[in-house]
C-alpha cells in the first residue's frame, strides 16, 4: 500500500477549472486528515497564463463557498504523469492534449475524466466557464464538490484507510 498518494488536476489554462478542483479537494482532503499524505496540485495544458491566479470570478464563486484559490497557473510538465498517481482531466479535449505529454503512452491509464467521480450530477465534462456568467463558476464548483467526494474515496481505497 502506498503512503502518499499524488494528485493532479488539469485543465486549459489552469485558471478556472482546475485550480477550483485544487481548493475543493484541499478542503475534502483536510476533512478526511489526510493533508500530510495527499500531494494536490493544478496544471494547465496550455501556459498562456503561467504565474497569474486564479480566474477573479472563480475566486470569487469559490469564497463565497468558503474556499480560497491560492495556486499560480502553470503549464503542464512532461514529468507530471510520471510523478502522479492520478491525473484528473476536465473535458475530452483536455484528455486529449494531454497525451502531448506522454509521447511514450506509459501513463494513459492515471489520466482520468474528473466527472467519473461525480455520483449526484450527469455531466461527464466539466464545462469551462471562462466565457460565460457568473452561473457557469457556480456550476463547476457544484461538479466539483460532488467529484472531489468520489475523489476522495477513490485515495482512501488506495491508500488502504476506511472511508
Amino acid at each position: 500500500m502506498p503512503t502518499t498518494f499524488k494528485l493532479l488536476f488539469v485543465c486549459l489554462g489552469n485558471i478556472c477549472r482546475s485550480p477550483a478542483a485544487e481548493g475543493v479537494m484541499r478542503r475534502v482532503i483536510d476533512e478526511a486528515g489526510l493533508t500530510e499524505t495527499v500531494h494536490i496540485d493544478s496544471a494547465g495544458t496550455a501556459g498562456w497564463h503561467t504565474g497569474k491566479r486564479a480566474d477573479q470570478r472563480m475566486r470569487t464563486a469559490a469564497a463565497a463557498r468558503g474556499l480560497d484559490l491560492t495556486s499560480l497557473a502553470r503549464q503542464v510538465h512532461d514529468s507530471d504523469l510520471a510523478n502522479y498517481d492520478l491525473v484528473l482531466v476536465m473535458d475530452r479535449s483536455n484528455h486529449l492534449d494531454i497525451r502531448t505529454f506522454d509521447r511514450e503512452k506509459k501513463h494513459l491509464e492515471k489520466v482520468r475524466l474528473f466527472c467519473e467521480f461525480c455520483t449526484d450530477h450527469e455531466e461527464t465534462e466539466v464545462p469551462d466557464p471562462y466565457y460565460g456568467g457568473p452561473e457557469g463558476f457556480e456550476k463547476v464548483l457544484d461538479l466539483l464538490e460532488d467529484g472531489c467526494a468520489g475523489v476522495l474515496h477513490h485515495i482512501q481505497q488506495r491508500l488502504g484507510k476506511a472511508a
